[in-house]
């Protein structure tokens, strides 16, 4: 009779502990995950499939029934707008306080993500993994374990679109680039890249998005003499802007893009043919990658669209971390994720969540390769391939993988 009511008390005792600790909720029947992401602003077009990639493997774990015993995941959806740190910063406190959010998938730009990163889910202890911040920046944060990215930094873009731009004949270029922490440091890690390979830069030309005129920014880049623009900027604002005014003055007709300007959306919105018109995106043409685009697209996603594969791959590792820590403690996530996406262990690809789970349940190990090849660096970046891609026949298509 002793010995049952000292089990009695020690079970309730337990339960008054996880009701009280708010970063675990291994002790609930769900888990949350933050998904902040810029719906609005300069890349909202791309942002849909990306947070509804993330979902997908959610959906994948919480159908399996493994997660932690059958524990389910949702998503908490915010928006980062892209640009406004402050903003971003406030959403990502709601995530973490409000919504109690276990760990974070995103942000998305650059600036935004790392003001999320130093102000939030560093101070919070909460794992934040983003899919599409690219900044070389973001590499020397100071974020004791809690930050990671599936896609690889700008300082490997920069090199592969310069080698692109020179494989294609192209000596001499004008640079425009969106005027922040993504902008600028992809621009650095191109004009140096490029004039090492014997390339010349006739201009360097920052612009800010949301304007409602860019004839001073294209004026300026014509009057280099250069034939040919690469646009580092963002989609849906001020790269597309200056693509826009190009093509009406006749300044340029054909442009070098990086990641944050390849969409549907350019063709879409964009008065003029633009074929020919090439660029570079992270991504492969790899098994995971075909995997995750049949996964995807059987559930409505196009599965080969922008940072769609990166986002899947993190809200995975997010997951899996879990599982493998076996708890939803914030610390126990951070500590857990390099351990489920590198070597050793058994190859998990798009798809194969529930076999993943299944294998670190029972004390395994496994090394998610995912959508996107995922190794990480010992500062939890991707090392990553990119997509060379030019417009033809009135979309997107794949040239080559570097």
């Amino acid at each position: 009779m002793k010995k049952y009511i000292f089990s009695l008390i020690a079970v309730l005792a337990l339960g008054l502990f996880y009701g009280c600790d708010q970063s675990d909720q291994a002790a609930t029947d769900e888990i949350k995950i933050g998904v902040i992401l810029g719906f609005t602003g300069p890349i909202e077009s791309l942002t849909p499939t990306m947070a509804s990639s993330a979902e997908l493997a959610m959906k994948e774990v919480s159908d399996s029934g493994l997660l932690l015993g059958g524990v389910k995941v949702s998503s908490v959806r915010a928006d980062s707008t892209c640009v406004d740190a402050g903003a971003a910063t406030s959403a990502a406190e709601r995530l973490v306080t409000s919504d109690n959010v276990a760990a974070i998938m995103g942000a998305d730009c650059s600036g935004v993500t790392t003001a999320i990163a130093n102000n939030v889910a560093v101070p919070n202890g909460v794992t934040i993994i983003s899919p599409s911040a690219t900044s070389p920046a973001l590499t020397d944060i100071d974020d004791k374990g809690y930050f990671f990215r599936t896609a690889p930094s700008d300082a490997r873009q920069g090199q592969v679109l310069a080698q692109v731009v020179m494989d294609r004949g192209i000596n001499e270029v004008a640079v425009t680039f969106t005027n922040n922490d993504y902008g600028k440091g992809l621009s650095d890690s191109f004009v140096n890249a490029f004039k090492a390979m014997g390339g010349s830069v006739t201009a360097e030309v920052p612009h800010e998005d949301g304007k409602g005129d860019y004839s001073a920014e294209v004026s300026t880049l014509s009057a280099s003499g250069a034939k040919e623009v690469a646009v580092l900027g963002y989609v849906d604002q001020g790269g597309r802007g200056i693509i826009q005014n190009s093509m009406e003055t006749g300044a340029f007709n054909r442009f070098i893009l990086a990641d944050g300007m390849i969409g549907d959306s350019l063709i879409e919105n964009v008065d003029g043919d633009l074929s020919g018109t090439f660029g570079t995106l992270p991504g492969s043409e790899s098994e995971g990658a075909n995997m995750f685009k049949s996964l995807a697209s059987s559930n409505d996603i196009p599965g080969d669209g922008p940072f769609e594969p990166e986002s899947y791959d993190a809200a995975a590792l997010i997951m899996l971390a879990i599982q493998a820590g076996n708890s939803a403690d914030r610390s126990s996530i951070a500590q857990n994720v390099m351990g489920v996406a590198n070597a050793p262990g058994t190859e998990i690809f798009p798809g194969q969540l529930a076999k993943a789970l299944e294998i670190l349940k029972d004390g395994g190990e496994v090394n998610y390769q995912g959508a996107t090849n995922v190794e990480f660096s010992d500062v939890g970046e991707a090392s990553g391939s990119y997509k060379e891609l030019e417009i033809g026949n009135g979309k997107f298509n794949t040239v080559s993988v570097r």
